[in-house]
């Protein structure tokens, strides 16, 4: 990311807002678009991107008068078109629109929520509703969840992906939800096998959380599916490792041995650093030479512990190569970049270990220094 690049700045700026506004006031009879824009960016600038959303919303709310029942024509007539339905995938849509999932469940939460859910289900496929949907899941979990078995046969992946994505036990940015892991599982099972890669990558999100709590659970459900036979085979392995990729990183033998690894495999590792001081800033260049007695497949990943400020250290987990073992010496090489300019990790001077990973046990390591 370009250094002064900012997400909030190129999501929620005066153009955005001058959008919204002109498409209020097509829909709107007496909607004044330039006091809206004026108002908006009043407050606008000094916010967060989350509280730009909530803002957006307290503002259109001032020019929205009454309750939903009134409300509610006005913001459909405002919407454009769907998003490309012929699309799979990578088509989140205008965050612009999230501000309207605000306006929705301060004004139907409570006093409306059949409403409120229909107007999410038609603004989700303009930008997804996947944060206004928790409070209904909290609220009324028994009228959401019915809502959502009709939503995972929705003509609109846009739709079908809400489903799954709105009840991630921990969705980023989303209000708790206090459904239990195995709640939605019904739904995830019949989205499991959803033609869209945008609907099966959250399907594979969803698991990625219950697996933090509960590990065998979501082996058990991906084991299952595999037996169901619903979904093409090369689209539920992706779905698996996507599922599984924070137990891979962990170490999890029953995670791996669903991907095909074996972490007991008989393997010979050996891991070179080029240079043993790096600066901050440079390139941390290392070599790791891998053999076994026969074909094997393995997971290749690499672990840097960092000393941090405190005196203790800190560990991140790299992908370093998906490959096979024929019998002869296989050789990776790395280029890892030790950024000394990141946000939201810090580096510090010292020494750090380098662990090579294969089918998530430790194989080999190696050391190195790090200096200003």
């Amino acid at each position: 990311m370009a250094s002064g690049f900012s997400l909030k700045d190129q999501l929620f700026n005066i153009e955005k807002t001058r959008y919204l506004a002109g498409l209020f006031a097509e829909a709107v009879p007496g909607f004044k678009p330039d006091h809206f824009e004026v108002e908006v960016m009043a407050g606008l600038l000094p916010l967060e991107l989350k509280a730009r959303i909530a803002w957006i919303a307290e503002v259109l709310g001032q020019h929205l008068q009454g309750p939903l029942s009134e409300v509610a024509p006005y913001i459909l007539r405002a919407l454009p078109p769907p998003l490309d339905p012929s699309k799979t995938d990578d088509d989140f849509g205008d965050f612009i629109f999230a501000p309207l999932g605000e306006l929705i469940v301060a004004r139907g939460l409570e006093s409306d929520p059949e409403l409120a859910l229909d107007l999410l289900g038609e603004v989700t496929q303009r930008f997804s509703m996947e944060w206004a949907i928790r409070p209904f899941l909290n609220e009324h979990p028994d009228l959401t969840l019915t809502r959502m078995q009709d939503w995972a046969s929705h003509p609109s992946y846009h739709v079908r992906r809400l489903v799954s994505e709105g009840t991630r036990p921990r969705l980023p940015w989303g209000q708790g939800v206090s459904l239990d892991l195995r709640t939605p599982l019904p739904l995830l099972q019949q989205l499991h096998s959803d033609p869209t890669r945008y609907v099966t990558r959250s399907v594979a999100n969803h698991l990625n959380d219950i697996s933090k709590k509960d590990p065998d659970l979501v082996l058990d459900v991906l084991q299952d599916w595999r037996a169901l036979g619903q979904q093409q085979d090369k689209e539920l392995s992706w779905l698996t490792a996507h599922a599984c990729r924070g137990l891979v990183k962990s170490g999890h033998p029953r995670a791996l041995r669903v991907l095909g690894y074996d972490p007991d495999a008989e393997v010979t590792v050996s891991v070179g650093i080029e240079t043993k001081t790096v600066k901050i800033g440079d390139v941390l260049n290392f070599e790791v030479t891998l053999s076994a007695p026969g074909d094997l497949p393995v997971l290749v990943d690499y672990r840097v512990r960092f000393p941090r400020a405190t005196g203790k250290a800190s560990q991140k987990v790299f992908k370093l190569k998906q490959t096979e073992l024929k019998g002869s010496p296989v050789t990776l090489t790395k280029r890892h970049r030790l950024k000394g300019d990141a946000t939201t990790f810090k580096l510090h001077p010292g020494r750090h270990e380098v662990e090579v990973l294969v089918n998530g046990r430790v194989a080999a390591q190696d050391s190195f220094e790090l200096t200003p």
